[in-house]
């Protein structure tokens, strides 16, 4: 389901086709880290696209589009981000499938006595982040609008609900994993790693606590570098730990982790015992 964003392609959910069967789509929301003016916090925005066709034409939509049958779901995820944004994310995780009848705003009770359209689409939602160091190169296009992700005009489909739920699901990963790594470059300060905690919690942390809980937990490792260019006393830089994952990708990555680590030991053994 997509409407033709030259010279990129389809980059969200609509086909334009009247279809009886169920439809497969992937969509992505995408995370950044910006902010509007220069003295300004950084705050979450994400990539939005204009509809081009009804439904909801004109409005701004998920960029998205129907699964391809030479593509995986991971890879039809990417490749929309890359359409959307010509980037690459630092980091891609399955989100949630989102298969109501009717896939309009609000909830689906009140739509009982709507025909179901002849058009019903479920589709994958994956969520990505782009580290702040990738922001500035991001693709421009007159149907591609970047929004503050907690102050969105109301989006077509379903599209407010799932965009509520990727910040939800974030909130809570943030706190028991690494995942606010991946918003940033290879090389961060403290205060740009704690910033991005406090955009992804929307509340302010003291700073000293920050920095004992960040040096318990062991995911970064200091440079021996500072930022050149302060007028005072220059900030060190830290890099995060690769030995340690971003964030656990659910049971299945976990599987794949596992499975990865086993094959390397055997490939360890016969290397050892040949």
């Amino acid at each position: 389901m997509s409407d033709p964003l030259p010279p990129a392609g389809a980059v969200h959910e609509d086909s334009g086709h009247a279809h009886d069967a169920v439809q497969l789509a992937v969509s992505t929301v995408i995370l950044a880290m910006r902010r509007e003016e220069k003295d300004e916090p950084h705050s979450l925005w994400l990539p939005l696209v204009r509809r081009l066709r009804d439904p909801f034409k004109g409005m701004f939509a998920l960029p998205g589009g129907p699964l391809s049958p030479e593509l995986s779901l991971e890879m039809s995820a990417a490749s929309t981000l890359e359409r959307a944004t010509g980037l690459v994310p630092g980091y891609l995780e399955q989100l949630y499938a989102f298969g109501r009848v009717h896939r309009l705003p609000g909830p689906e009770d009140e739509y009982d006595d709507v025909a179901p359209s002849s058009e019903r689409v479920v589709s994958v939602v994956y969520w990505a982040s782009i580290p702040t160091t990738d922001v500035a190169n991001t693709r421009v296009h007159e149907n591609i609008r970047w929004m503050r992700a907690d102050d969105l005009p109301r989006l077509a489909f379903d599209h407010n609900e799932i965009v509520d739920y990727a910040l939800y699901r974030l909130k809570n990963k943030v706190e028991y994993s690494r995942i606010a790594h991946s918003f940033l470059g290879e090389e961060f300060t403290l205060a740009e790693l704690r910033e991005v905690y406090e955009a992804i919690l929307q509340r302010p942390l003291d700073p000293a606590n920050f920095r004992r809980q960040i040096a318990a937990s062991k995911s970064i490792i200091d440079t021996g570098k500072r930022v050149e260019g302060t007028r005072h006393r220059p900030p060190r830089l830290f890099r995060y730990d690769h030995t340690q994952a971003f964030a656990d990708q659910g049971p299945l990555g976990m599987y794949r982790a596992a499975a990865h680590d086993a094959a390397m030991r055997r490939d360890e053994n016969r290397n050892e015992n040949p």
